[in-house]
């Protein structure tokens, strides 16, 4: 079959067209096409044959085209011609359904900065350099404001939630990291523990996946480990006066790391006993907490802002002063370890967040104002831009796999209702 788009100066290619997504799939067969064929011009071809083969209805379907595992993005001669691919091969293309945009849903408004989002089932929780939590549904309704903190809060982490009761930490400036105790019914909080041990400031933190530790990173260059514990030791109101039960709420770390030589900006847990910090000494660090100790470090060019690390691909994304983000493989067995580097943003990447349920997707957010939907076999171009933010994007979220959440200098928290669901294989 040809499709002609142009003279025939333009030079002609053999294509192959395969997917993994059956219901899409098209005869076997190589095609002809113009060599400076684009998105528009495949989409066109393709679904005139999956029209032909009876495989969809009237409406049009919308599909993106990898080759050799990288989006095309380009007319596909051109294309060919940068990676140095011969045209006289049959080319394969793979094709999969065009992600659907991200729609914008709320805007969550705030009284100062929003530097910290994460939302669990229904609710989202975010943190302020006004020094306070805020909890709030889904839907856009604020339901809690919560005072403790001295300082800006720079990170936020759910532990645990149901009906009755919700479980968070909360990571400030003002040195501390406090757990919280939520009674859902009666819309009320307790700050259980202080957690005690930083010398400068918190900026972030994050829970293990049994949901029984936590580790914070600071200004202090340490990296510090915690119980998440909120009943164990928790003290009954009878025990003694007030200036005791607050000395025996103050909790002390379980495991102190030295390593990083700048602020820790960013900690991930990639299973019970391994985690994962990026900092502004330029480094990564791979901590086995079974050792006590570094067990993998990579030097970057630049400070790093922020890390985010995927349990579907095992993979670590980087935000970085220098405008881009990258992407580590820690498995790597070759001399480097960064697999690719994502290009779009204008100004400082401050903040990433890999999907949880494709292992292709993350978001990023910088001072651009803009926040950016990445899939990473796109490097050069994120697949959706979110727009709404007035000012400089702080913190990004994608814990729900329904709703990609940012927050800003402009005092807000953006919501988008996010249409990709389901798991990597059941899209691609």
């Amino acid at each position: 079959m040809s499709l002609s788009i142009t003279g025939a100066t333009e030079g002609q290619l053999q294509i192959h067209l395969f997917t993994k997504q059956k219901q899409y799939a098209v005869p076997d067969v190589p095609y002809s096409i113009r060599a400076n064929v684009g998105n528009k011009e495949l989409n066109v071809l393709l679904n005139t044959l999956l029209n032909d083969a009876g495989c969809t209805s009237t409406e049009k379907v919308e599909f993106d085209f990898l080759l050799n595992g990288e989006f095309v993005k380009i007319p596909l001669g051109q294309h060919l011609k940068e990676r140095e691919i011969s045209f006289e091969d049959t080319v394969d293309l793979e094709y999969v359904e065009r992600y659907p945009a991200p729609e914008p849903q709320d805007c969550l408004l705030h009284d100062d900065w929003v530097s910290a989002v994460q939302a669990k089932d229904g609710w989202i929780l975010t943190g302020s350099y006004d020094n306070t939590l805020n909890i709030w549904n889904t839907k856009g309704k604020h339901t809690l404001t919560i005072p403790g903190h001295v300082a800006p809060v720079k990170g936020v982490a759910w532990i645990s939630l149901n009906n009755q009761t919700g479980v968070f930490a909360s990571a400030s400036h003002d040195q501390n990291v406090m757990l919280w105790e939520w009674n859902v019914v009666a819309n009320s909080v307790e700050c259980v523990h202080v957690c005690k041990g930083h010398e400068r400031g918190v900026g972030c933190v994050a829970v293990n996946p049994s949901k029984t530790q936590m580790a914070t990173g600071s200004m202090d260059t340490m990296l510090k480990i915690w119980s998440t514990d909120v009943q164990g030791d928790k003290i009954e109101p009878s025990a003694s006066k007030k200036a005791k039960l607050e000395q025996e709420n103050v909790r002390t770390p379980i495991a102190t790391l030295a390593g990083h030589r700048e602020f820790v900006s960013g900690v991930q847990w990639m299973d019970n006993s391994t985690l994962v910090t990026s900092s502004w000494d330029h480094t990564l660090k791979i901590w086995d907490l079974t050792l006590g100790g570094i067990k993998t470090e990579f030097t970057g060019n630049k400070s790093f802002f922020d890390l985010s690390y995927s349990p579907l691909n095992g993979m670590i994304v980087t935000a970085s002063p220098d405008k881009n983000l990258r992407l580590y493989d820690p498995r790597s067995k070759y001399a480097t370890f960064v697999k690719n580097t994502y290009l779009g943003h204008t100004q400082w990447v401050q903040t990433c967040c890999w999907s949880t349920t494709n292992e292709y997707l993350f978001v990023s957010g910088a001072y651009d104002n803009h926040v950016k939907l990445w899939d990473y076999r796109s490097p050069k171009a994120p697949i959706y831009e979110l727009i709404g933010h007035e000012d400089k994007v702080l913190a990004c979220d994608w814990s729900n796999p329904k709703y990609i959440l940012s927050g800003g200098s402009d005092n807000a928290v953006r919501v988008f209702k996010s249409k990709i669901s389901g798991s990597a294989s059941n899209i691609n």
